[in-house]
């Protein structure tokens, strides 16, 4: 196990290296990254994650998974087998364990082209070798990893495009075993996990709605059609982002399109205390999903170079955001 000092790791991958952002309670405005690794040649990172510790990075591409040190040097790799030619469609995805013991991948099978349908593996951090197994019914495009901040399950949201997405939750067991359950939704999308991890926020595949749910039952504590935050229906819908901005208050996005043809797009506070909006909720971003809420009263953005941007202000209706000096 590690010793975790950081409260929370963010990656970003730029010139041929992954660069690590620490999210530390007290630093706000651009980030500059905490540690470098050097990749591989040859290897274009999909999605990728550093050890709270900053020694180790792991990392997914089209037909592996990577783990390497700081310097560089490989620790260990699992390939995908068959080695997939096909360059579009299937995102394989990855996360740490809060303990550090276990690397979680996603494996998009199907739409790779390898047979059979996708594939959720365990691995162990250290070596790479194999600890679990579960063989899906899906055939998505890609995945979404929630790390559970208190029990440190594993939620996984699989994008299967038109066929809706697929919400499972992965438990380790004190005997090492792994339990794997599946929710009964095909039209769920999972957005975020609660701060305190007792509820979790999904967002309709057809974008009509916002619901949130109890952690781990997935009963539906309440949800919010768009006509809630005085929207047309017909001509607004809900986008697949969000989340917990603090431990009352949660942020979703609005969109559609103006008379003449031009997107619009707009941030919505809901009182989680109440379970009803709260107003509009003004921040300055490029798109729609470029927010994102961090559940402590702070949010990212996208900054110069691609580096993220930390900012703080009074969470409140159509409040301007602002670097906290």
């Amino acid at each position: 196990m590690i010793s975790v000092r950081h409260t929370k790791v963010i990656t970003r991958h730029r010139d041929g290296s992954i660069r690590a952002h620490v999210v530390d309670s007290g630093v706000f405005g651009v980030l500059e990254p905490a540690a470098v690794f050097p990749l591989r040649p040859g290897d274009e990172v999909v999605e990728s994650v550093v050890r709270p510790d900053l020694e180790r990075v792991v990392y997914t591409t089209l037909n592996s998974v990577v783990c390497l040190t700081r310097a560089g040097d490989l620790m260990w790799t699992s390939d995908f087998e068959p080695h997939s030619d096909r360059p579009h469609g299937h995102r394989p995805g990855c996360a740490l364990s809060p303990d550090g013991r276990t690397v979680w991948v996603y494996r998009p099978d199907a739409m790779a082209g390898r047979g059979g349908g996708d594939q959720w593996v365990v691995h162990d951090a250290d070596s790479g070798a194999v600890l679990a197994r579960r063989k899906l019914e899906t055939a998505g495009h890609s995945a979404g990893h929630h790390v559970h901040p208190v029990d440190g399950s594993i939620y996984l949201d699989i994008g299967e495009g038109q066929d809706g997405s697929v919400i499972l939750r992965g438990v380790a067991g004190a005997d090492g075993e792994v339990e794997f359950v599946t929710y009964p939704w095909w039209d769920r999308c999972l957005i975020d996990l609660a701060p305190d991890g007792q509820q979790f926020m999904t967002v309709d595949h057809g974008a009509a709605d916002v619901s949130f749910h109890r952690h781990p039952s997935g009963d539906v504590l309440f949800t919010l059609p768009v006509e809630a935050f005085g929207y047309d229906p017909e001509e607004t819908f809900m986008e697949w982002n969000g989340g917990w901005l603090t431990s009352d208050l949660a942020v979703v996005t609005l969109g559609g399109e103006s008379e003449d043809e031009e997107e619009w797009f707009r941030h919505h506070l809901i009182d989680l205390r109440t379970g009803t909006p709260s107003g509009e909720f003004a921040v300055e971003v490029t798109h729609p999903y470029e927010l994102e809420p961090l559940g402590d009263g702070s949010w990212l953005t996208d900054g110069p170079d691609g580096r993220p941007v930390r900012w703080s202000g009074a969470p409140l209706p159509s409040s301007a955001p602002h670097p906290e000096a």
